[in-house]
């Protein structure tokens, strides 16, 4: 008799945790940094039923794509990270980085919008106005100097525009055990050279993509996720250079390539950068009631990941 109660308990209890519907999550962008580590955070989040597409799966630069995909599956969040970052190359593909910055993240979140959807898109410290010497709030003057900068820009007023309640996240000197950042260029760097030269009068945060993608699911995983709306800074703490990144970067591998400090007017680019873009990220965590890591602390995370 114990026997058969325990077993109509346990199918009862199956059967209740398969009646439950489970809230989906789409990412977009999912073979980048960002992408790839949200892939590898889903599976501490089995409440969630998670949807990973990159642009074969779903082309966000088709509006009529992304209709028919937000009409055939129930999505109840969308995270797009999904960009053109080639930061310099945007600079004579115009027309390339704003379809995906830009015009491709308004047909998101007008879909978002249409099937009440939360939209979360990722921006970048590459909007701010340089000038502006101390840690960038969220509602500070905005001056891209790059092609880069003005189509995340022009996605973001776009974001806006179409769906006010949204959430955009500015972050900054994004790295990752995966694509393509400057953690890999510097180990790849070490090994081909007995020398290399890096900026060192250009300060930022580096962010480790992993933290990114914590940050994201806590604001999902809140009761309250649909008061999070707007702008917000993230990154990791503390500040520093290239140089002084570059530098961290070698202290944990066995390498005698030596790093030499130069000024960016030793390394034009086609693309300029802003000398100083350190974001102030008091109100994520006063929203979140949260620690940031310091950014030697993350870089250690995910060297041993490399």
């Amino acid at each position: 008799m114990i026997a058969s109660i325990t077993f109509h308990l346990i199918a009862e209890n199956k059967s209740m945790t398969s009646s439950i519907k489970k809230n989906t999550i789409l990412i977009t962008g999912a073979s980048g940094q960002l992408g790839n580590e949200l892939q590898n955070l889903s599976i501490e989040y089995p409440a969630y039923n998670f949807l990973f597409t990159t642009r074969k799966e779903l082309p966000i630069e088709d509006k009529k794509a992304i209709n028919i995909f937000f009409e055939q599956h129930q999505i109840q969040y969308c995270i797009n990270c999904a960009a053109y970052t080639a930061v310099d190359k945007a600079e004579s593909e115009k027309e390339k980085a704003f379809l995906i910055n830009a015009h491709a993240v308004g047909f998101l979140a007008d879909a978002c919008n249409k099937h009440q959807t939360k939209f979360i898109h990722i921006s970048t410290d590459y909007v701010y106005d340089e000038s502006i010497k101390r840690p960038l709030k969220e509602d500070d003057a905005v001056a891209p100097l790059s092609v880069y900068g003005l189509s995340k820009l022009k996605g973001e007023e776009l974001v806006l525009s179409k769906n006010p309640s949204s959430l955009i996240i500015r972050t900054s000197w994004v790295y990752s055990a995966y694509g393509n950042n400057f953690v890999k260029t510097m180990l790849r760097l070490f090994k081909e050279k007995e020398s290399i030269n890096v900026i060192n009068d250009q300060q930022g945060c580096p962010t480790y993509a992993a933290d990114i993608a914590s940050i994201i699911m806590e604001f999902i995983n809140r009761m309250k996720v649909s008061e999070y709306s707007g702008i917000v800074n993230y990154c990791n703490e503390g500040i520093t250079t290239w140089f002084d990144f570059a530098v961290a970067i070698k202290e944990f591998v066995n390498t005698s390539c030596n790093v030499l400090p130069i000024q960016t007017s030793q390394y034009p680019t086609p693309a300029k950068r802003p000398q100083y873009s350190v974001l102030d990220t008091s109100k994520v965590k006063k929203m979140l009631e949260i620690d940031i890591p310091f950014w030697k602390e993350s870089l250690f995370q995910c060297m041993k990941m490399l």
